[in-house]
């Protein structure tokens, strides 16, 4: 007899968090009748900036069989969570699994890319990758490699060694499901592969928190680009001054200084420029930041108006720190 389903959930925490999140996210895409199109992630969407798909497209399944045959997988692969001893564990096991929602998405988009652009295969253009066989392709490889000796239990009543699990699931799903993402399972198998070697490693709590970060920002960023949701509190400015390019989200800059030309004693006045616009007023030195108008006019002197610069650098100085209640000068 086997242990109590309670007691397996209490062993496999991460393990159980993903299966009831998926399961809540396939449950409301059947409410809302959202189809695989609207979150599923395809080369076209990508290169339209629908980078939040890598993300909703992991969790997401179009059927409940698609979603049982995954969650069976992963299920069984929960073992993970109770291999501390051999360098696995629950931290592993949420670090690793994030990295391969991320990096297993972005390769399906490398492949997609290879396909439509050098051996100019259309079809790959719109062929849409959606479920979270990706990752279970690769905890399969990760298991094969660091416990060859385990074998993979599906369904309850199917078990295949897992030494031989990655490829012969890849090739029993190409042949039993065709629509299924051969690609995809293929990303989730070479990403396994180079955890499992040490080829991608090194991820810790610090590393793990600020990639959940950066995917948080990117995630919002992209629905905002994208025009999927429109998020009131980010505001995406655009500039059309050929010479001088902002990237602005709210109060926030970033000078693009790519297309200035410059050359001798002119770099001092450029790095002043960069110290200007990065410092907040109130640091020890420098000055304060967001200050584009400043930027710009230091730069088309230091660019073109060599003898003007020192007067422009005060006046323009003068006239900014004023409005902002600053007193320091530029360094």
């Amino acid at each position: 007899m086997g242990k109590p389903l309670f007691y397996e959930i209490w062993e496999k925490p991460a393990t159980s968090c993903i299966i009831g999140l998926c399961s809540v996210i396939w449950f409301c895409i059947q409410k809302k009748n959202i189809g695989y199109s609207h979150v599923g992630l395809s080369y076209e969407t990508a290169i339209q900036g629908h980078y939040w798909r890598i993300i909703t497209s992991a969790f997401s399944h179009i059927s409940v069989v698609h979603l049982v045959f995954n969650m069976s997988a992963l299920w069984s692969l929960g073992i993970i969570e109770q291999l501390g001893h051999i360098g696995l564990g629950v931290e592993f096991y949420l670090h690793y699994t994030l990295v391969m929602v991320v990096f297993s998405g972005m390769l399906v988009i490398g492949m997609y890319h290879l396909l439509t652009q050098r051996f100019k295969l259309d079809y790959f253009r719109r062929v849409t990758a959606v479920g979270y066989s990706c990752v279970v392709f690769g905890w399969m490889t990760i298991l094969s490699v660091k416990q060859p000796s385990f074998k993979l239990n599906l369904f309850g009543f199917l078990s295949l060694p897992i030494s031989f699990a990655p490829f012969e699931s890849l090739i029993f799903t190409s042949i039993i499901v065709p629509q299924a993402s051969f690609l995809g399972h293929l990303s989730g198998i070479i990403v396994g592969y180079a955890i499992a070697w040490g080829l991608i490693h090194g991820m810790s709590n610090y590393w793990a928190i600020s990639m959940l970060g950066w995917i948080v920002v990117v995630f919002i960023f992209s629905l905002k680009k994208s025009g999927t949701y429109n998020f009131s509190f980010i505001e995406i400015e655009h500039v059309n001054d050929p010479s001088l390019r902002f990237v602005a989200s709210g109060n926030g800059r970033t000078l693009q200084m790519d297309a200035v030309q410059y050359h001798g004693n002119y770099a001092s006045h450029l790095l002043r420029v960069v110290a200007i616009i990065v410092t907040p007023c109130n640091a020890p030195m420098h000055a304060v930041s967001n200050g584009p108008v400043l930027a710009s006019s230091l730069l088309r002197a230091t660019v073109n108006d060599a003898p003007a610069q020192d007067s422009i650098v005060g006046a323009e100085w003068q006239h900014w720190s004023s409005e902002k209640g600053c007193r320091k000068q530029p360094v």
